[in-house]
């Protein structure tokens, strides 16, 4: 029972900025001054906290020795995955005008959407592949081999983030010290398991 709470309570949560920002384009129309930044703002970087908060689950295990936290990893990472949908949508649909030629033509000139396209790439089948089927048809190995292409769309997604900002600010300097704290864990986990694999092999 716990642990359905708290999986209705972790969806609640992505989904409250969504209907929050619903709220404000239909009904109290206050996106500010400029309504397209509000949204692309907003949806990237309820994207990004997101993708954070599923590469965070990880560790936040081996630190508390297990938890139901890996329960909603797949659901985090879905809603990240919608968020960056949706700011890539904004952006085709406000800047580009559904002109598929003008995004290729950002992509080659203006890094920042570069990124921001590999990242929203990477994620796409990390969403599809979501699911309890997928895991059983690629096999658990497979799963999790495919499912690295996070720690690319993270590191793609912070790129996009800070090169569009422009300039330092404490949240890109929060959010880029957040990416290489997740994946430095990642390396020295990585590094560990190979060291203690080396220890047991005959010599």
């Amino acid at each position: 029972m716990r642990v359905v709470l708290f999986r209705i309570s972790v969806l609640a949560a992505c989904v409250a900025p969504a209907a929050v920002l619903l709220y404000r384009m239909f009904v109290s129309r206050d996106l500010g001054i400029n309504p397209v930044e509000t949204l692309q703002h907003e949806t990237g970087t309820r994207s990004l906290q997101l993708l954070l908060a599923s590469l965070a689950i990880t560790p936040l295990m081996r630190l508390t020795g297990g938890s139901p936290l890996i329960k909603v990893r797949r659901m985090l990472g879905v809603w990240a995955f919608i968020y960056a949908f949706a700011h890539f949508m904004t952006y085709l649909a406000f800047d580009r005008l559904f002109s598929f030629s003008g995004v290729i033509e950002d992509v080659a000139l203006r890094r920042f959407i570069l990124s921001g396209m590999v990242g929203l790439l990477a994620m796409l089948p990390l969403a599809l592949t979501s699911t309890k089927g997928w895991i059983r048809r690629l096999g658990g190995k497979k799963w999790k081999k495919l499912h690295q292409l996070a720690y690319l769309a993270v590191v793609a997604g912070g790129l996009h983030f800070v090169w569009k900002e422009k300039v330092l600010t404490v949240e890109t300097i929060g959010y880029s010290l957040t990416v290489i704290a997740l994946l430095g864990f990642r390396l020295v986990e990585a590094l560990r398991k190979r060291s203690r694999a080396q220890s047991r092999a005959p010599r």
